[in-house]
């Protein structure tokens, strides 16, 4: 390590300046933490990875303010079906083409590049940010208060250091805070090889159709993927015998895709050989150490919902290292990051697991969290809403470690517009005339804004549970809910 001569000083430095890690920065800069971004390659990778997001994912998009531009260059996202051999439907994962509960469509398709450059971009808007790419982190050492991190220039090839309070890896499967905090991952039992292409269409070719399509075939099973604008993806499993190399050459692709399209049809992008895998860290913080997105677990591309995992695990982490450094917690608040978040993504990567064994089998008994139908029809596959994992809570429900909907106000506006980057208590107009002065005042100390909106959505919510308010943490997950002013002072105080 480097002597400590004019060392800079930062709140968090972040390893890895892909989707989550750029989302992370963009909630810590709202935050006005100190944050500086240690990137290993020199600029954003030029070709497509992640293609897709859910609702949620859009909701976290809008907390950054940066909604409005990420809207701009995606698609409505229209679903799946999983097909056997035939063509016959096995199961119907259906994307309703309206604004669902979160007041965002269900998902939507885009194209990475795209997308980490808006991201990037609204970095720009945060004094207290920096961001240095072509930086590779060599070595990372913890004091009781800091964290030196040592990194090289690959461009000059100069050592330098910095001191951060917090450092947070999402740098990536192969994760060297990962491997600093010195835990392995968990093995969730899916590791297979399959031949990804990327193609861009050279007119439209409406035959191939809006919904991807999962060809659950044992001999051959493959996928295709309808993306933003006009690019297309296919992706084959691997036999034992197939040679990644050989398999990858551009004649031995078109051949595969021959049933699809042709060379007059489209340009081949990409043909390339990846491995999906299915695993989760055993340990995603020590001590000052934490990590985030692949860092902490691999997830198969069946559902799109790798990249998103790690977009909900920097939301959960954003807040609470901002009411750590302001006071307002102590450090222990962070070790629910972990336990909350494990269980939530253990969720999706289960299911996505099933659906790849499904993909290779075709028993559509295999899939649960499906709504069936008769027995000649598809099966449905709803939308998964998993429960946090039992961290920060008070006042328990049964909907405690749920995330609330996002509703339009009276006004016109979205839920969280108006509440912004703090926690809100959500309650009936009457029940909010009932607290004393002293519940209101502890809340404007903790700056939790009291909302009382008579909008259907919010109205029709404290009916269906029968409570009359709830506290919304700043990550839109239910803290907890009350049917008295007692239990309200309850929920504050273990705010």
């Amino acid at each position: 390590m480097l002597p400590h001569t004019d060392q800079l000083t930062f709140d968090i430095a972040i390893i890895g300046l892909g989707p989550v890690g750029a989302t992370l920065a963009n909630i810590l800069g709202q935050y006005e933490l100190s944050t500086i971004i240690l990137e290993r390659d020199p600029a954003t990778y030029h070709l497509p990875r992640a293609v897709a997001f859910d609702d949620e994912v859009m909701r976290i998009f809008q907390s950054i303010e940066l909604a409005n531009e990420i809207n701009a260059i995606v698609e409505v996202g229209a679903g799946a079906h999983f097909v056997d051999k035939n063509g016959k439907v096995l199961v119907n994962w259906a994307r309703p083409q309206e604004v669902g509960p979160n007041g965002w469509f269900l998902n939507y398709r885009f194209h990475q590049p795209e997308l980490e450059g808006i991201l990037r971009k609204g970095l720009s808007r945060f004094s207290s940010v920096k961001t240095l790419l072509h930086r590779e982190v060599c070595s990372l050492i913890e004091y009781e208060d800091g964290v030196d991190v040592e990194y090289k220039d690959l461009k000059t090839g100069k050592l330098d250091n910095i001191r951060a309070g917090f450092v947070i890896g999402c740098d990536g499967a192969n994760s060297f805070t990962r491997n600093r905090i010195g835990r392995g991952f968990q093995d969730l039992g899916f590791h297979e090889p399959w031949l990804v292409v990327d193609v861009i269409l050279k007119k439209h070719m409406p035959d191939l159709g809006p919904q991807s399509v999962h060809h659950c075939n044992p001999n051959r099973s493959a996928t295709y993927v309808f993306l933003a604008g006009n690019r297309r993806r296919w992706e084959f499993r691997l036999k034992p015998e197939d040679d990644p190399i050989d398999i990858s050459r551009p004649e031995n692709v078109w051949s595969m895709l021959n049933q699809w399209i042709g060379p007059d049809d489209a340009t081949l992008e990409r043909a390339i050989v990846y491995t999906f895998h299915s695993s989760i860290a055993e340990q995603w913080l020590r001590g000052r150490l934490l990590i985030a997105g692949d860092a902490a677990h691999q997830t198969p591309p069946f559902m799109g919902q790798g990249m998103c995992s790690g977009i909900r695990d920097v939301f959960n982490l954003g807040w609470k290292l901002d009411r750590v450094f302001k006071g307002h917690a102590s450090e222990d608040l962070l070790e629910t990051y972990e336990i909350e978040r494990k269980p939530h993504v253990k969720a999706f990567i289960d299911l996505t697991v099933k659906m790849g064994h499904l993909i290779n089998t075709t028993a559509s008994s295999l899939v649960s969290g499906t709504v069936s139908t008769a027995a000649d029809e598809p099966q449905k596959l709803t939308q998964l809403r998993p429960t946090l994992g039992v961290g920060l809570s008070a006042c328990r429900t049964e909907w405690t470690g749920q995330l609330f909907p996002q509703p339009r106000l009276q006004s016109g506006e979205l839920l969280d517009d108006l509440v912004g980057r703090r926690s809100a208590i959500l309650m009936r107009h009457e029940f909010l005339q009932q607290l004393p002065r002293q519940i209101i005042i502890k809340m404007e100390k903790l700056d939790i804004i009291a909302i009382n909106d008579p909008a259907t959505g919010i109205q029709e919510w404290f009916n269906n549970k029968d409570i009359n308010a709830v506290l919304i943490r700043p990550d839109r997950y239910i803290l907890g809910g009350a049917r008295t002013v007692e239990e309200v002072d309850t929920l504050i105080k273990a705010f």
